[in-house]
């Protein structure tokens, strides 16, 4: 199961934007310099297929997907009918390493990608270990025995994170009320370019 494992800073510092999952001053100020030695120097001019592309690295560091995985999910949207970008939102919103996140059991996508991983994840009392396994409307997402214990997800609790009007959570149990949609939550990439992108 290929992930991004560098550094997330430099991420960020490339597409210009806070895909991080937590605030950093340092990175807050150094956001418009591009990574590199020569990242100063460098012009950011972009041509139209460079704003596409930009975007869509964005989505894909946004949610830790890799290429091939992130062109599937795209096609998959594509040749449903309706309003695409609707439909990818609530792809990319209902993964079960996304849901953890959201839910707060998790202070980034990385830590709640992590406990699904290691199978510490529970959707309707079944131990499902797959990041990218597709939650649906209802389903009821815990965590093991093992995890609720454990000292990153008691953390993450204790923060108290405002939860999306899709999601519900009470104590260490949490469930997917209804499709997320792009009017939820604000989002730093723009999927009008991400689909262009793959429709060329």
């Amino acid at each position: 199961m290929a992930r991004y494992t560098g550094p997330k800073h430099r991420l960020a510092r490339r597409v210009g934007v806070n895909i991080l999952d937590k605030t950093s001053n340092s990175l807050a100020r150094r956001l418009s310099v591009p990574p590199g030695i020569h990242g100063r120097k460098r012009k950011r001019r972009l041509s139209e297929f460079g704003q596409q592309l930009m975007e869509k690295q964005k989505a894909k560091f946004t949610y830790g997907i890799m290429e091939k995985q992130f062109k599937n999910l795209v096609e998959k949207v594509s040749k449903r009918k309706g309003d695409t970008q609707e439909f990818m939102i609530s792809l990319l919103e209902r993964r079960l390493d996304n849901m953890v996140y959201r839910l707060g059991f998790a202070k980034t996508r990385n830590m709640a990608r992590q406990l699904v991983s290691h199978g510490h994840v529970l959707v309707n009392g079944k131990k499902t270990s797959i990041p990218s396994y597709e939650v649906s409307e209802g389903d009821i997402i815990t965590l093991s025995k093992s995890a609720q214990g454990n000292v990153g997800v008691l953390n993450a609790l204790k923060e108290e994170k405002e939860l999306l009007p899709f999601v519900k959570r009470e104590g260490l149990t949490g469930k997917l009320l209804r499709h997320p949609k792009g009017g939820d939550l604000q989002m730093p990439f723009n999927l009008r370019q991400i689909i262009e992108y793959y429709s060329r």
